[in-house]
């Protein structure tokens, strides 16, 4: 049940119980009173009846009855022991408030009625649970109010907590304007934590982007030493690290661009199969290509950057090369849009599953396998275009990767326009 019906709940019920207790409390009183009043009424007549009885010898008048035969068996035992009492019924005859003592050897009574009393103190009853009826009418739309504005703000306040964790920074909840209460200073803590993640990050980010600027200039220098060693293996060996470490740089800092958004699409109308062909025949691995039936008519084109899906489906066959099994398989659906890449290995690790790609985590116990950039490079590259990459694992085994291409029109990548090609800020 959401929060506001719960809280809506919890108000029903709290002036649900109030006006139960208000209204038992206020029986038993008004009840204990009239009762108190008829008894004290009764007792009085009787008195005076058995005043007049002892002087006249008779009880005409004064209210009093001799030897009543619907005096309640109770009441009769205590005469009979020589004592007085009353005692309230409710008899056929309806409610009744009975006094009695001995007088000689008879028994005087009286009875007052006590009916439209009753009948008050059941008008009561009535009257007080329409007022709390009424209440509760009055009251719980304020309180479903009140509950639904508390639980738009945590709706507020949960959703741009989801925002932040799916990596913008730049969400926040501005409780400014709002009360100052608990839900408040939650969402001033969601912003100060996202503004503090944010910088952090960016730190790092600056950091990363910082040091492969810098090992660039050197790294060119030790490429072209490098290059002029004479042959032999050790040369060979001292290039081929060379050329890892210059790949690595390169890497770090097409990632640094991607996290400070940089990087803007070039978008163009493309043919998906023929450019899926061209990408796998460059990438000089073994894949098997397949393509569903031909796409729908009108869709035989994407409009999405060439080289930034190029880039991406590289990554991706290079990664089920490096850490699946043959045979690799890149398949072309029939929508015209959507691109698989699978291999038969082992699959992806859950932690990649659940945490998406992890920079300089490979899943790999073996070094030198990788870094564990190719994976996360695709992914943002696919944001760029405004594209989703997916991971999973075959039932049959194996690591199953889903690019899935913009329907139509560059509207779909972010940062772009549709007639002018890129924005850049």
């Amino acid at each position: 049940m959401p929060l506001r019906w719960r809280i809506a709940a919890l108000v029903a019920v709290a002036i649900c119980a109030v006006a139960a207790a208000v209204g038992v409390l206020v029986h038993h009183a008004s009840r204990d009173r009239e009762l108190s009043q008829a008894r004290d009424s009764a007792r009085t007549t009787l008195d005076r009846a058995a005043v007049t009885y002892a002087r006249t010898g008779a009880v005409q008048g004064t209210g009093a009855a001799l030897d009543a035969p619907d005096v309640p068996d109770g009441l009769q035992g205590i005469v009979k022991k020589g004592r007085w009492g009353t005692e309230f019924t409710a008899g056929p005859d309806g409610p009744a408030m009975w006094a009695a003592r001995p007088a000689g050897k008879r028994v005087l009574s009286v009875r007052v009625d006590m009916t439209t009393t009753m009948r008050d103190i059941s008008a009561l009853d009535t009257s007080i649970a329409w007022a709390g009826v009424i209440t509760t009418a009055v009251v719980l739309p304020l309180g479903v109010l009140t509950a639904g504005r508390m639980s738009r703000r945590l709706r507020t306040a949960a959703g741009t907590a989801r925002r932040i964790a799916a990596g913008d920074l730049d969400a926040r909840i501005r409780t400014a304007s709002r009360p100052r209460d608990e839900i408040a200073e939650i969402s001033a803590a969601v912003d100060t934590m996202a503004g503090a993640l944010q910088e952090r990050l960016r730190g790092e980010q600056r950091f990363t982007a910082d040091v492969a600027h810098e090992l660039r200039t050197p790294l060119m220098g030790l490429v072209t030493a490098a290059e002029l060693l004479p042959d032999g293996e050790a040369a060979g060996y001292v290039r081929d690290r060379v050329r890892v470490l210059a790949a690595l740089v390169e890497e770090l800092l097409e990632i640094s661009r991607l996290d400070a958004g940089a990087e803007q699409a070039d978008l163009s109308p493309c043919p998906i199969v023929s450019l899926v062909e061209e990408i796998v025949t460059r990438a000089g691995l073994s894949v098997q290509l397949t393509a569903a039936e031909p796409p729908t008519a009108g869709r035989a084109a994407v409009w999405t950057d060439p080289r930034r899906v190029e880039r991406i489906l590289t990554n991706l066959i290079v990664n089920a090369h490096r850490h699946g099994r043959p045979p690799v398989t890149v398949t072309v659906a029939s929508d015209g849009r959507t691109v698989t890449v699978r291999d038969h290995g082992p699959g992806y690790p859950d932690t990649l599953l659940t945490r998406g790609p992890q920079r300089f985590r490979t899943g790999a116990r073996a070094r030198g396998t990788g870094h564990g950039l190719g994976l996360t490079i695709a992914l943002g590259q696919a944001h760029v275009i405004g594209a989703t990459l997916e991971f999973g694992n075959a039932p049959g085994g194996g690591a199953v990767a889903v690019l899935q291409l913009p329907i139509s029109g560059p509207e779909a990548a972010p940062g772009t326009d549709q007639e002018h090609g890129p924005i850049h800020d």
